[in-house]
């Protein structure tokens, strides 16, 4: 027995080496295996679509059913990132999107000022989560590099570059605003406020370069009517609403009946996570200790799924990430608990889409109840109690190995 866990021991200390090159090989492999079979995939049909309905001026959010089904929600800027992706054979740009998502969120993690060790089990602990975001070729794993390198760049000092990630997120698919969550530890507020403005007007016209300024403001209009339209359907649609708001609202339903959420309102759940969300603001003396910055950043990558009607399954690859960063970054040594619970995260958040689940059990309760957010609204719960209640000190995680 001790033989085997001996062997096992010392698969697990080569496969999280920080020297180890497998997990980089296995994350440049996925978008390109993810790619190849989806080739047709509809995401990315009416992604690259979003570029060619800007350049003829047309509206982006009507249904085109002669080109993909649903609707577009993406906004015009959105049309100059896909545009070398749009402009190439439909295998060639799905495959390099894919690998660019990728890249992105592969340097955006090996950028945190962590130890190697720790970034390798990151890296290795949301593959599994990127793939299902890459079968659906879904702009949420960029998200999830925006809101890691925002607060990468704030921790370095370097607010232009801050602020031009967020801005990119929120001009693309609204999220990218949650990354003025870090704003009150930036060193330079001045500095990020200019930028802010300056990059918000410059990412307003860009669009006009390949269309036309009457254009363009006309479908930022749209874009919002879009998106009002949206959040109602997501209330019923199975596939969104995939989030702490959507288990209460169905989880509810399933034991009150219905007729009891008729007149439900998720505004007053949504106010009492933004309550909770700030609380920690106020441990002022907790400001200065990397650890309770790093607890920040798990919770803005948690919050940002958990209460939105608009997350989806392949969003999930934002709330792993930040999981990730909770269970490693504390500085202290983590207890049995939270070992089963990331376990608990594991199975139920990461692989429950999966065919490594039993099929009746995704398809008859785990998806109808939007059960793949309980984990992770169990890991938020328990880092906003910690961030309230623990001492964080100042030992900086770099130096931590286990």
């Amino acid at each position: 027995m001790s033989l085997v866990l001996n062997r096992i021991k010392n698969i697990l200390d080569k496969t999280f080496a920080p020297d180890n090159r497998l997990i980089v090989v296995v994350w440049m492999i996925l978008p390109v295996i993810a790619g190849l079979t989806k080739l047709n995939n509809n995401n990315f049909k009416m992604y690259r679509q979003v570029f060619w309905h800007v350049w003829n001026e047309t509206s982006l959010f009507c249904q085109y059913p002669e080109e993909y089904f649903d609707v577009n929600h993406y906004g015009p800027f959105f049309a100059l990132l896909i545009a070398p992706f749009a402009v190439v054979p439909m295998w060639v740009g799905i495959v390099f999107w894919n690998l660019a998502m990728t890249v992105c969120l592969y340097f955006a993690i090996r950028r945190l000022p962590m130890a190697e060790r720790l970034k390798v089990f990151l890296l290795w602990f949301t593959a599994h989560e990127l793939l299902t975001a890459l079968f659906m070729v879904q702009f949420n794993v960029v998200i999830a590099a925006i809101i890691v390198g925002c607060w990468i760049c704030v921790e370095k000092e370097r607010d232009v570059l801050a602020t031009f990630l967020i801005l990119v997120g929120v001009f693309v698919k609204i999220y990218g605003i949650v990354g003025l969550a870090f704003f009150l530890f930036s060193k330079h507020k001045m500095r990020f406020v200019l930028s802010f403005v300056c990059w918000s007007v410059l990412f307003f016209v860009l669009p006009m370069l390949i269309s036309s300024p009457d254009y363009v403001a006309g479908q930022y209009y749209e874009w919002y009517v879009c998106l009002t339209e949206k959040n109602q359907e997501n209330m019923v649609n199975l596939a969104n609403n995939v989030s702490l708001l959507g288990m209460v609202r169905r989880v509810g339903a399933l034991f009150l009946g219905a007729e009891a959420f008729e007149n439900y309102s998720d505004i007053w759940l949504i106010l009492v996570g933004c309550i909770a969300f700030c609380l920690p603001y106020l441990r002022f003396g907790q400001w200065k200790n990397e650890a309770f910055r790093y607890a920040f950043l798990a919770s803005v990558l948690l919050f940002v799924v958990l209460f939105s009607t608009g997350s989806e399954s392949s969003g999930y690859i934002i709330a792993m990430t930040g999981v990730g960063i909770w269970y490693w970054t504390a500085p202290w040594k983590r207890g049995k608990w939270a070992v089963a619970m990331m376990v608990f995260v594991f199975v139920l958040t990461s692989l429950s889409p999966s065919d490594l689940f039993p099929r009746y059990v995704r398809a008859n309760i785990v998806q109808p109840y939007a059960l793949k957010s309980l984990p992770c609204v169990m890991v938020w719960v328990w880092l906003i109690w910690e961030m309230m209640t623990k001492e964080y000190g100042r030992e900086s995680v770099e130096s931590k190995e286990s």
